[in-house]
C-alpha cells in the first residue's frame, strides 16, 4: 500500500496524533501501580495473618489476579507506555517481572518479535510451541506424543494453561542461565530473590501438604489467567508466510479485538483492544478504548477486515481453530496404515 493513500497507516496514525491519544498517561500509571503494589502487600500480610489453614488457597486465588495485573504494567513498560524513553520503561519492568518471578527482558524481546511479524508461522514465536499446532503445516509435523496432543489439543488447551505460569518461570531461568538477556546480573538476583523469598514464606507459614497445594493453585490459576488474557487475540485468525504484506494489513488481518466495558478491560489489561494495540504499540493503555473508534472507522472506510468478538466466543473461536486443525490427524489415525 502507497504510504501517501488515503488508506495508509500514515493517515491513521496522524488522526490518532491529532486526537491526543499517543500523549503519556503516567499519572495513570502511578495510580495503577500503587493500587497493585498495595493488594500485593495485603495479600501477604492477610497470608501472614491466616496461618495455616486452607483458607489460604484464596489467597492464592487473589494472587494469580496480582501477579497478572504486576505483569500486563510490565508489558506496558516494554513499550513504552509509561515512560517516553527505554531507561526507565526497562526499570518499571524489570522490577514487576522479579515480583512476579520472570525475566522481563527475556519475555518482551520475544514478544517485540511477536509485534514484527504476528501469526507469522516463520517468525512469530508466539506460534512455535511444541505441544499445540496452530497451522496445518505444523500439524502434519507432529510425531509420537505431540501428534496425540495435536489431535486433542483443543481438549488439552485450557488444561495445559495451567502449566503457563510454571513456563513463565523457567523460561526467565534458563534465559538468565544462559545468559540471555540484557541485564543479567540484576534479573538473576531478582528471580533468586523471588524464588527464595516465596518459597520460604510459603513453607514456613503452612504445612508441607497446604504448601504444596497453595502453590500449584497459585501458579496454576496465574498460568491461566495469562493465557486466557493473551490467546484469543491472535489464536485463530489468519496465519502468514512468506514476504509480510504492509504493517497496516499485517496487525489488523491477524489481530482479533474482545467486546465488552470497562470491566472487560480491566481483566485483560486492555488487550482487549488488541488491533489498536498492535497498530500504536507505545499507545497508554487508557486511550486504546478512545482509539478502537476511530481505527473501526477507518479500516471500515477503506474496506479492511475488522475482528471483533464477545469474550466467551472468542474463546470458542481459539477451540474450533485447535479442533479443526487436529481433525486431519485423528481423520488419518482411524485409516489402518495411515
Amino acid at each position: 500500500m502507497n504510504d501517501s493513500a488515503p488508506g495508509s497507516y500514515r493517515h491513521l496514525l496522524s488522526e490518532v496524533r491529532e486526537a491526543g491519544l499517543l500523549r503519556r498517561r503516567r499519572g495513570y500509571y502511578a495510580v495503577v501501580i500503587t493500587a497493585n503494589l498495595m493488594v500485593f502487600a495485603g495479600a501477604w500480610v492477610a497470608f501472614a495473618f491466616l496461618g495455616d489453614t486452607w483458607w489460604q488457597l484464596l489467597i492464592a486465588a487473589v494472587l494469580a489476579v496480582v501477579f497478572a495485573q504486576l505483569a500486563f504494567v510490565g508489558h506496558d513498560a516494554g513499550h513504552k507506555q509509561i515512560f517516553r524513553t527505554r531507561r526507565p520503561n526497562d526499570a518499571v519492568g524489570v522490577v514487576h517481572g522479579g515480583l512476579v518471578g520472570m525475566s522481563y527482558q527475556w519475555w518482551i524481546d520475544g514478544h517485540n518479535r511477536h509485534h514484527a511479524n504476528p501469526n507469522h508461522e516463520d517468525h512469530d514465536p508466539d506460534l512455535d510451541i511444541p505441544a499445540l499446532a496452530f497451522t496445518r503445516g505444523q500439524a502434519r509435523l507432529k510425531q509420537g506424543f505431540l501428534r496425540w496432543m495435536a489431535k486433542n489439543q483443543a481438549f488439552l488447551f485450557f488444561p495445559l494453561l495451567t502449566l503457563e505460569g510454571l513456563n513463565l518461570h523457567v523460561s526467565g531461568i534458563r534465559a538468565v542461565w544462559r545468559g540471555e538477556t540484557k541485564m543479567r546480573r540484576v534479573e538473576g538476583a531478582l528471580l533468586t530473590a523471588h524464588i527464595a523469598a516465596y518459597l520460604t514464606v510459603v513453607f514456613l507459614v503452612l504445612s508441607p501438604g497446604l504448601a504444596v497445594a497453595f502453590v500449584v493453585v497459585h501458579q496454576a490459576l496465574w498460568g491461566v489467567y495469562m493465557g486466557c488474557s493473551f490467546a484469543p487475540n491472535h489464536k485463530g485468525m489468519p496465519t502468514m508466510t512468506g514476504r509480510p504484506v504492509d504493517f497496516l494489513q499485517r496487525q489488523v488481518l491477524t489481530s482479533r479485538n474482545i467486546r465488552g466495558g470497562r470491566m472487560v478491560d480491566f481483566v485483560l489489561g486492555g488487550l482487549n483492544y488488541q488491533i489498536e494495540h498492535h497498530l500504536f504499540p507505545s499507545m497508554p493503555r487508557p486511550h486504546l478504548r478512545r482509539a478502537q473508534p476511530i481505527v473501526e472507522r477507518f479500516c471500515l472506510r477503506h474496506d479492511i477486515p475488522y475482528a471483533q468478538t464477545g469474550l466467551l466466543r472468542s474463546y470458542r473461536h481459539v477451540l474450533e481453530h485447535l479442533h479443526h486443525l487436529g481433525a486431519p490427524l485423528r481423520a488419518a489415525d482411524r485409516v489402518p496404515g495411515a
